[in-house]
């Protein structure tokens, strides 16, 4: 199947029609490998009637270029063998000379072919065209022998006389083209016709017959692309596609791209092994430095000066072989495997170790002169293993720790002395080898610490294995740490050198232990005896996981925790990479005090200078906002930080999710976010989680619970949770809200007694810990829960204790029940008129309820009290869900979805979804609050 070759063909045609009214011609078909010659030449006999010529043809061959005549006797034969046996000789009585070149002799002897056997060829030509003009055809006219070439540009200026058209296909760029001879017979040629390559619509016309099928748009553009339109490299991408039953879709353009077709390979491996040295040097400078077009570093590669480097490049870009003319890239990545089939294994060695050193000589990056040691199997250079150090250096800060591991474990073949070298050389490979493979990150850990001297340098190496205090530990990770601990001596004395890697390496072990209450207590002992160490980054680490176990077990005075962790911000740079563990610790300790508005200005600073982003983008800048609004009821703008956070999600470190976790459970509990709730459930599920993620979970599945209607097993989940904290010691009544829960669902149950317990338990465990926040709501829960007469003096105290708080949500619903108590008057008023426009601040969806003119709000009444179902129903109105999407939810119909509906509305005296998140709120039906 030919295309777009109209021109050409209609120029041959012209030429046979004067050849047969006496005036001969010589024309050229000319390009580069793969356009289409031969098969251009193929095609021409059809251009004439057939009988109406007679048809020469000779193919010449690279492999038969010593054959004398070889291309001569081709065209004769051609011919000879088609006519009879008398007429054959009477042809061969009239050839005169010429017979000893077309006689049964296997190889004519070049000595005896003189100018006579020239001229009696033409002669014979001249016969033969007397009966029908000829049609001569000659395919590589580069590799003709020398012979026959002489017969051609004997033959090419003396076309007078005769009836035939001479055409000769030619490849640029091959050394057989610049032969005398062949600038001779080219020169005498009429007409050089070039086929141009195929348009993206003949290439898609080709890809329909070869594949049998229509064709995606983007797979004829991704092989139109691949092959440049050279049908070459088309045909040979297609057939490999045909073979392989790949479909021309859209999504198999990846496949056509990736094709390195064999039979493609070999031809261009055939084609550079017939070119000079020069060329085929530079051709290996390219492919072995594939993406680097520097024509100086090339040439030096290839040992070719300027001027021969030039000159290589032009022969090979006429070859097309390259891109362009002055491009040193390839035109086809076959090209460049073909190049490196051309070379054996121990050239290809040689080429990649002179190409390390000539990139190192000219101060390349280390990373291009570490592609070249890569490849290099035995050592080589001195200086080969500070590159490929320096090359994993910048592939792990671009976020390539699987490449930086391949430079260090090539490093390791050339450090073969068992010395401090080689120690360092597995301390940074495991460094890089923890992201994706942590038992090969301790395994090289554990091979390092013989070969280093000091105690010091061991729990340095150590402590790569944890470079942040929140990073996870297995327990062979934590056997490692607490070894290293051991062998420091005196490791708390300002004198020794070692203190602040002991100060590290104390700051992970107590971290790991806080689920433990021995050591849990522990910790908080630790703290009331440490002397500050908040100058050294070290003892900014353990002062910080001790406050963490203080406020996780609250034991002490928040406001002690609170100043301890404003002196870490005095001295933790808001500017500093990579210690996003420590303020991770500071801000639960905060939050848990109560005071995380403390620390606004530093958030504020650290989030202009993207403060311990380790190359997770800004997900931790978004969960210390997040936390923040979280722990001032803001909900609306935590919801905002959220989003970004799950955009991001895929960014976030090991060392970074527990403490995006706990943020996003705590949203999720704080807003009654059931769905958040449940998606975090199952992100975190089998992973190992710290303190306070792991705790939250247990109260989201409660959540979840609740939400579904099913009060008495949340109740229960609830009291388990809660049992599991105290045995841990985490008692801390800001961070682990269980008791309101609690109270909520033992109320809704009917039990008031277990309400009222929880609600004192809840009470005195706040004001042992001092926090302003739990303090508030304890004393809420507890006028809710007791039903006493003291419920206006313990809301008033809530409300004065809260207004010390940061949390608004929390001053909101107690201001709000206040009101509610109070009943009438203008402290109701005012107290009802404060809570709405605290509701709006928080962004809650809840009302505070208008006011009657007797002063007293306006809250419905509950007629009758709502089934399972259309309490489970209300609760996911008010998360949102759209009526097709509950009945999805619940697996029901829509209509029964509104049935529920209305029934809801009726019992609780509304008209719609508006006042059902109000009266769920004020009802206490839907969550606590």
């Amino acid at each position: 199947m030919l295309l777009e070759r109209g021109a050409e063909l209609a120029a041959v045609r012209q030429a046979l029609r004067a050849a047969a009214e006496g005036r001969s011609s010589h024309m050229v078909l000319a390009g580069p490998l793969g356009i289409g010659r031969s098969a251009l030449l193929n095609e021409l006999p059809r251009c004439a009637d057939e009988g109406a010529v007679h048809v020469l043809r000779a193919n010449a061959a690279s492999t038969e270029q010593g054959l004398a005549c070889g291309v001569v006797r081709q065209l004769f034969d051609s011919l000879l063998t088609t006519a009879p046996g008398p007429g054959r000789e009477r042809l061969l009585a009239d050839a005169g000379a010429a017979r000893r070149v077309l006689g049964d002799d296997l190889v004519p002897d070049p000595d005896a072919l003189d100018g006579t056997v020239l001229r009696d060829l033409r002669s014979l030509l001249a016969k033969l065209s007397a009966t029908a003009p000829l049609l001569i055809l000659i395919d590589d006219l580069q590799w003709a022998d020398s012979w026959s070439l002489r017969w051609l540009a004997h033959l090419a200026p003396r076309l007078d006389g005769l009836r035939l058209l001479l055409v000769c296909t030619l490849r640029d760029g091959d050394p057989g083209s610049r032969d005398p001879l062949v600038h001779e017979v080219v020169g005498a040629s009429a007409r050089i016709l070039r086929p141009v390559p195929l348009s993206p619509a003949a290439t898609g016309e080709l890809v329909r017959a070869r594949l049998g099928e229509p064709a995606d748009d983007d797979f004829v553009h991704a092989c139109h692309d691949m092959s440049q339109g050279r049908p070459l490299f088309l045909l040979s991408v297609l057939s490999e596609a045909a073979l392989a039953g790949c479909p021309p879709s859209a999504a198999s353009t990846g496949l056509v791209q990736a094709r390195r077709p064999a039979q493609l390979r070999d031809r261009l491996m055939n084609c550079l092994l017939l070119q000079p040295q020069p060329v085929r040097d530079a051709a290996a400078a390219i492919a072995t430095l594939a993406g680097l077009e520097e024509p100086a570093l090339l040439g030096r590669l290839a040992g070719l000066d300027d001027v021969g480097f030039t000159t290589a490049l032009r022969v090979l870009h006429q070859l097309g072989l390259t891109a362009g003319e002055d491009e040193a890239c390839f035109a086809h990545p076959s090209v460049r495997e073909a190049v490196e089939c051309s070379m054996s294994a121990a050239e290809r060695q040689r080429w990649q170790e002179s190409a390390a050193g000539v990139l190192y000589d000219a101060g390349l990056p280390a990373e291009q002169v570490a592609a070249q040691l890569m490849a290099i199997p035995t050592p080589r250079y001195p200086w080969a293993v500070p590159v490929l150090r320096s090359a994993a250096d910048t592939a792990r800060r671009k976020g390539s720790p699987e490449l930086a591991a391949r430079y260090l474990r090539r490093a390791l073949l050339e450090a073969v002395e068992q010395d401090r070298t080689r120690a360092q050389l597995l301390v940074e490979l495991a460094a890089v080898e923890l992201s994706f493979d942590p038992p090969a990150a301790e395994s090289h850990i554990a091979q390092a610490l013989p070969l280093l001297p000091t105690a010091r340098d061991r729990a340095a190496a150590v402590l790569r294995l944890s470079p942040c205090v929140t990073s996870p530990v297995t327990p062979s990770g934590a056997a490692l740490l607490r070894r290293a601990a051991e062998d420091l001596v005196d490791p708390y004395t300002r004198d020794d050198p070692g203190g602040e890697e002991a100060l590290s390496l104390e700051a992970r072990l107590r971290y790991t232990g806080l689920d433990d209450y021995a050591q849990l207590a522990d910790a908080v002992a630790r703290l009331r005896v440490l002397e500050p160490t908040v100058r050294s980054r070290g003892g900014r680490e353990l002062l910080a996981v001790l406050l963490h176990a203080a406020t996780l077990s609250a034991d002490g005075d928040a406001s002690e925790i609170v100043r301890q962790a404003l002196g870490i911000l005095d001295w933790e740079p808001a500017t500093a990479t990579g210690g996003g563990s420590v303020m991770q610790l500071v801000m639960f300790s905060l939050v848990g005090a109560d005071a995380l508005q403390t620390a606004e200005s530093w958030l504020n600073a650290a989030a202009r200078s993207g403060y311990g982003d380790d190359g997770g983008g800004d997900a931790m800048g978004h969960a210390r906002r997040a936390l923040f609004h979280i722990a001032r009821g803001r909900l609306p703008q935590a919801r905002e930080q959220a989003e970004r956070i799950a955009e991001l999600a895929g960014t976030i470190g090991e060392e970074s999710r527990c403490f995006v976790y706990g943020v996003l459970g705590a949203l999720a509990l704080s807003a009654r976010d059931v769905q958040l709730g449940s998606r975090i459930v199952a992100e975190a599920a089998g992973r190992s989680l710290a303190p306070i993620p792991a705790a939250l979970l247990s109260l989201l599945r409660m959540a979840e619970q609740a939400q579904a209607g099913e009060a008495d097993t949340a109740l229960e989940t609830a009291m388990e949770c809660g049992r599991q904290l105290e045995c841990a010691g985490w008692r801390n009544p800001v961070l682990f809200p269980w008791r309101p829960w609690a109270i909520s669902l033992s109320q809704q149950l009917g039990d008031h007694h277990l309400a009222r317990t929880l609600a004192a338990e809840e009470c005195a465990r706040a004001r042992e810990w001092g926090a302003p926040v739990a303090i508030g709501r304890a004393l809420r829960l507890r006028a809710r829960a007791d039903g006493a007469d003291d419920r206006v003096d313990l809301l008033r105290e809530a409300v004065a204790t809260l207004r010390d708080s940061a949390n608004e949500l929390e001053l909101f619903m107690a201001v709000r029940d206040l009101g509610r108590v109070l009943g009438g008057g203008a402290e109701a008023r005012e107290a009802l008129r404060e809570a709405g426009e605290l509701a709006e601040s928080c962004g809650v969806p809840w009302l505070a309820g208008p006011v009657s003119a007797e002063g007293r709000p306006s809250v419905p009444v509950v007629r009758s009290a709502l089934t399972r179902t259309e309490s489970r129903v209300a609760s996911l109105v008010v998360n949102g869900l759209t009526n097709q999407e509950i009945a999805a939810e619940l697996q029901v119909s829509a209509r029964a979805v509104e049935k529920h509906l209305t029934n809801s509305y009726r019992k609780l005296g509304i008209t719609g979804r508006r006042e059902l998140a109000a009266v769920l709120q004020e009802t206490g039906v839907h969550a606590p609050g």
